[in-house]
């Protein structure tokens, strides 16, 4: 039986003495989307660090980078311009807010035009 020992991942441990010590590691375990009326979303303008550049950004949401990328293709396609996800956060291009929030309450989420 050939032991894990990729010192990369062990949590906190640095040595162990003990024969049938098993070391712990860290998982990388994506959120659980929750259900789309259970999501926040808060949709805001945003020129900061773009070149005077403007972008519609939705934050709040909750859940897996798949599920990310699934609802940002779904507004790219419904608004017909560019975008991506970054940080758990949709870039849309250009300020299309209102467009946004609707089409993200038609989907069942919760959306609020904030700032």
């Amino acid at each position: 039986m050939a032991k894990n020992n990729d010192w990369k991942k062990r949590d906190g441990v640095v040595y162990s003495t003990n024969q049938g010590f098993q070391y712990q590691f860290q998982g990388n375990e994506e959120a659980t989307t929750l259900p789309a009326g259970q999501q926040n979303l808060r949709v805001m303008l945003d020129k900061s660090g773009r070149a005077g550049k403007q972008v519609t950004l939705v934050t709040g949401f909750v859940g897996s980078s798949t599920d990310l990328d699934v609802l940002t293709k779904t507004l790219k396609v419904k608004c017909g311009v560019g975008g991506s996800n970054k940080d758990g956060e949709i870039l849309i291009q250009g300020d299309l807010r209102d467009k946004v929030v609707q089409i993200l309450v038609k989907e069942g989420y919760k959306a609020k035009r904030s700032g």
